[in-house]
């Protein structure tokens, strides 16, 4: 018998009349993510089926799968041509197979089965179908029925077109929604544990990432760019594909260390940051930046720090993981498959000439007026001048 892999969405489900824009994107990005797969995708009501795949990919197929926004769960099942005539033989048969390939497949073990029957032509209903399969099921081992408390579970899908899908588990995916509908943002992608996840969380939300990394060579070294793109490669996992643009942040960084006073550097240095991620957002039709930024996290983070970085910004800084703790931050990093990349030991321009006592409460008008000696307008130009696209 054939094996397929259902593909079930969640959200989308109540999108009502929008909900044609939602599932061609849903349906873009399954497709991205199997573009390397020899396969067919396949649309039906309310469900998408992947089939005429190599046994040898099934794995692989299904670990992409759980990582696209906007699928709720996926099944491997077996396809039957459904036949009332032999009394369902081909679905009763697979049924067993299923139930006794499962390793609680022990006697007096206990069971269910479930039909749900799209297709209203045929005589019985869906308990009736149910408790056919059951009875053959039980005439041919040792097990028990018990509706409420099963240790196993075969569920069989009768669609309109004439098939039925036999499986006996159901795999959470990662839900939310496709990637894309929800618009674009400009992520502040550091290489440390946050941003990534900060990606992430963004992403699931429906929104297409672009990335933009600050880089000071010689003081960070070429293995600290390497390592972002690792990242980059990782998110795209979960984000699609991910623009990476690296901006050369030497020069501003050594203006600001030699004319503004030390416990404004890093307040300066993110300023600098955030007009440039505006400028490349805008570019790239960007509606927000993103940044992976924990309140009270570190010096940079604070409520008055966040102010002064925002004030140089005319478009929405969104900051998924404003209320996560440090420790939900690395669960998820380490749930994603980011977070050995991001411990790995090759520093950012971020700590690069770390003040011994940075401003943890500074105030605007005092920031306004240490940065007032630089030449911000054409400093930013001949940075962005210089941006690596990767």
């Amino acid at each position: 018998m054939e094996k397929v892999i259902i593909i079930r969405y969640g959200e989308i489900f109540l999108k009502g009349k929008n909900r044609d824009f939602f599932e061609s994107l849903l349906i873009k990005n399954i497709k991205f993510a199997l573009k390397d797969i020899d396969c067919k995708f396949v649309r039906a009501h309310g469900r998408y089926f992947v089939e005429n795949f190599a046994e040898n990919f099934e794995n692989e197929i299904v670990e992409k799968l759980l990582a696209v926004f906007g699928v709720y769960s996926i099944s491997v099942a077996f396809k039957a041509v459904v036949c009332e005539e032999d009394n369902f033989l081909a679905i009763k048969e697979l049924a067993f197979e299923l139930i006794s390939d499962n390793e609680k497949f022990l006697d007096g073990a206990s069971f269910r089965v479930t039909v749900k029957r799209a297709d209203k032509r045929l005589s019985m209903n869906s308990t009736q179908i149910a408790s056919d399969i059951g009875g053959y099921i039980l005439s041919k081992s040792n097990l028990k029925v018990d509706l409420f408390s099963f240790e196993i579970e075969i569920s069989v899908d009768i669609r309109e077109n004439g098939f039925a899908f036999v499986y006996s588990d159901v795999l959470l995916a990662v839900g939310g929604l496709p990637v894309g509908c929800s618009g674009n943002a400009m992520l502040m992608l550091s290489g440390g544990i946050d941003s990534p996840v900060a990606a992430y969380m963004m992403s699931k939300r429906g929104t297409k990432i672009f990335a933009v990394h600050f880089s000071s060579p010689p003081y960070t070294s070429d293995m600290a760019k390497e390592k972002v793109r690792s990242l980059r490669t990782i998110c795209e996992k979960y984000c699609t594909e991910i623009k990476l643009m690296v901006v050369p942040f030497t020069e501003i960084q050594l203006e600001i260390h030699k004319q503004c006073p030390a416990e404004y550097m890093i307040t300066i240095m993110r300023r600098f940051m955030m007009r440039i991620a505006e400028k490349l957002a805008i570019k790239d039709n960007c509606g927000a930046i993103i940044t992976g930024e924990s309140l009270g996290q570190v010096a940079s983070q604070t409520m008055q720090s966040i102010n002064c970085t925002n004030a140089v910004a005319t478009i929405p800084v969104f900051r998924p993981l404003i209320g996560f703790d440090k420790q939900e931050i690395m669960n998820i990093a380490n749930k994603i498959g980011t977070y050995e990349t991001s411990i790995l030991p090759y520093e950012d321009c971020c700590t690069i000439f770390l003040p011994k006592s940075p401003a943890i409460k500074p105030q605007l008008r005092a920031v306004e007026r240490a940065e007032s000696v630089l030449e911000i307008d054409e400093l930013i130009v001949r940075a962005i001048e210089g941006i690596e696209i990767c």
